[in-house]
């Protein structure tokens, strides 16, 4: 798959400096066209509704990522606040402009910190940071505290990150953008484990192994939460209901990737963003859309 980002459309990280936790903004051209869709028990964001078809139609001008679980969404107030120094918002009928940012976070490592989690200064940083070229991949930005496969315990493990794949299909790029912490392991298109759950000799195991051998509790405790995060970025010309449709789509793909997903103990968002500048075929989209999250994610896993 291809890795680019389309074209109008920044990235940028912050990364705590002890490397435990950071966010990932993603700033949309203006005009940009949004949609989220929100699977899991334990999600954690903010302003997700607006992007709902039922809404008023808006532009949407940011997406954050973080950690730090719902304190990190403070950080959001940083990339509004970024976005509104350059004029970049909603115009509303009072003349000001007040920028939409929705966001979604991880409970990562930075979760436990009380005074390491992302805020409005890390959202500003971000800002800064962003730019059109492809971003840093790994353990950086929302990334940097992130782990899959939970059931065993932290000495169990497996270290993950924040992955990127594109695809181009009918005339439109899509490009995803995956934070990945799930309970359960993510697994190669074969179904071979990339990372999840290991013994203390290193072997992998399937969470659904573990839970019919009765080695994981039924209700993990603090520590084991969970999530996937995915950004979809497109420069396909879609209206509300199609950006929603796109990141229903994008779900299809966490789902191929991971395993169990949308759990009790896991929080998953899926935004999707459109810039509008091209024609494409909806239903093509919504397969390269699934196809790119996949890859995302696997992209995290190191696979």
């Amino acid at each position: 798959m291809d890795e680019r980002l389309p074209d109008g459309f920044l990235v940028g990280h912050w990364t705590h400096a002890r490397g435990h936790t950071g966010c990932t903004v993603v700033i949309a051209p203006d005009g940009a066209t949004g949609g989220a869709e929100v699977r899991g028990g334990g999600p954690g964001t903010r302003e997700t509704d607006v992007l709902a078809p039922s809404s008023a139609p808006r532009d949407v001008h940011a997406v954050l990522l973080t950690g730090g679980s719902a304190y990190g969404l403070a950080a959001a107030d940083g990339v509004v606040s970024w976005l509104a120094e350059r004029n970049h918002g909603h115009l509303t009928r009072a003349g000001i402009r007040v920028p939409l940012v929705p966001a979604a976070v991880v409970f990562d490592a930075g979760a436990l910190d009380d005074d390491g989690r992302p805020d409005a200064a890390a959202g500003r940083a971000a800002c800064e940071s962003a730019s059109a070229a492809v971003p840093a991949r790994g353990r950086i930005g929302a990334g940097a505290g992130v782990a899959a496969g939970k059931l065993l315990g932290p000495d169990g493990w497996t270290p993950t990150g924040i992955g990127l794949a594109s695809d181009d299909t009918s005339g439109a790029l899509v490009t995803a953008i995956a934070v990945v912490n799930p309970v359960g392991e993510v697994v190669a298109a074969d179904g071979s484990i990339l990372a999840g759950a290991r013994e203390q000799d290193g072997t992998p195991r399937r969470t659904i192994d573990l839970l019919r051998e009765g080695r994981a509790l039924p209700d993990p405790p603090i520590g084991r939460e969970a999530t996937v995060l995915v950004a979809l970025l497109t420069d396909a010309r879609l209206d509300r209901t199609g950006a929603w449709l796109l990141a229903r789509a994008a779900t299809a793909g966490v789902a191929r990737a991971v395993t169990p997903v949308a759990t009790p103990y896991d929080g998953d968002v899926a935004f999707a963003l459109a810039s509008g500048r091209v024609d494409a075929e909806p239903f093509a989209l919504q397969v390269s859309a699934s196809e790119a999250t996949a890859a995302a994610i696997r992209d995290a896993a190191g696979g």
